[in-house]
């Protein structure tokens, strides 16, 4: 039973303006309707272990923007959209259908829309903009909250002002577009750079990918990275998805294909050693009050405190984030203590 008289350590580690967002590490989407409804009931098997997007932008028919909205609408209010954690993704803020889908969609299932997607977002007044008209939306429609925003970032422009995106109080995630942004380097950069290994090798995007991180890292949101496009080789997703992990610092990862879910999520759940180690010096330093504990083996002892205790607390938080789907498994009384009070 948890104590009363502990302080748990969101609350002791942290101010409220330094703590992430809760987001699953797999963002996976589908716009076809078979896709759509399939992905929901994997999700609703599985629990929120990861998020499903709807997408509007790549999934709508030229021209059928609107009707696929209003369908993605039933989706989110219907019985398949058990634990809230259904986004979508609306059309480019400069498309002629972008008012209309974005109206669809918070007018008839704003309440249950856990997040918008702003694919191409080129600057901040752009996305200021955006968030303005869909705000205006929301209150014309009587909603009690401000749907979080999440963004693609995959133009120059998107990549020079990725700091001001990171810093609006709205935006909850950024994500990076891998395809259109070596597209817009107009064949200078080769085909190989999209490609699972040749993405983490090629220094212009390379260099993308870790300005996005520490964009979003520094101002408290989460790094999103993108897809690898060979969803049948499962070695090279667990490989790019261990790299952007372990590596570039991201804290979620895009699914195209349901086979690729369950490998993102795994390469982003720390090691049954990690977690491990994580309960040790937590529950330690909750004993003490979270002031500075010894922690291993007589002659192999490590001071740790808040700093680092920050870290541990992030690692069960990935436990937890992960194990609804394999992840390891945090024990009953760990997660009594933290996460189900």
């Amino acid at each position: 039973m948890s104590r009363p008289d502990l302080v748990h350590p969101r609350d002791a580690l942290f101010d409220a303006g330094d703590l992430l967002p809760e987001l699953p590490v797999c963002d996976h989407y589908a716009g076809v309707e078979v896709r759509m409804r399939k992905a929901l009931a994997l999700q609703a098997e599985l629990g929120p272990a990861f998020d499903v997007t709807l997408d509007i932008e790549d999934g709508a028919p030229v021209g059928g923007e609107v009707e696929h909205a209003h369908l993605i609408a039933e989706l989110l209010t219907g019985d398949l959209n058990q634990f809230g954690r259904v986004g979508v993704r609306l059309p480019q803020t400069t498309h002629p259908a972008f008012a209309d889908t974005a109206r669809e969609i918070v007018e008839r299932a704003g309440a249950r829309t856990a997040y918008l997607m702003l694919p191409k977002i080129d600057s901040a007044a752009e996305l200021q903009a955006a968030a303005a008209e869909i705000d205006r939306l929301s209150d014309q429609a009587g909603l009690a909250r401000r749907i979080p925003l999440h963004a693609l970032i995959e133009t120059h422009g998107g990549l020079r002002e990725v700091q001001a995106l990171a810093a609006h109080p709205r935006i909850e995630s950024l994500s990076f577009g891998l395809m259109d942004f070596v597209s817009a380097h107009r064949g200078a950069i080769p085909q190989s750079a999209m490609s699972a290994q040749g993405q983490f090798e090629h220094p212009l995007v390379l260099r993308a990918k870790l300005e996005i991180a520490a964009a979003c890292h520094g101002h408290a949101k989460v790094p999103s990275h993108c897809v690898v496009t060979e969803f049948k080789d499962e070695a090279a997703l667990q490989a790019a998805a261990e790299r952007a992990s372990r590596q570039l610092g991201y804290l979620r990862m895009w699914s195209i294909h349901p086979d690729q879910i369950r490998p993102i999520i795994d390469a982003f759940a720390p090691s049954v050693a990690e977690v491990d180690q994580a309960i040790e010096i937590i529950m330690a330093a909750r004993t003490a009050n979270w002031a500075p504990i010894r922690h291993g083996h007589r002659g192999r002892e490590q001071l740790h405190d808040r700093a680092s205790y920050r870290y541990f607390w992030q690692v069960l938080q990935r436990a937890h984030r992960t194990s609804f789907a394999g992840g390891p498994q945090l024990p009953a009384e760990v997660r009594l203590e933290f996460f189900d009070a």
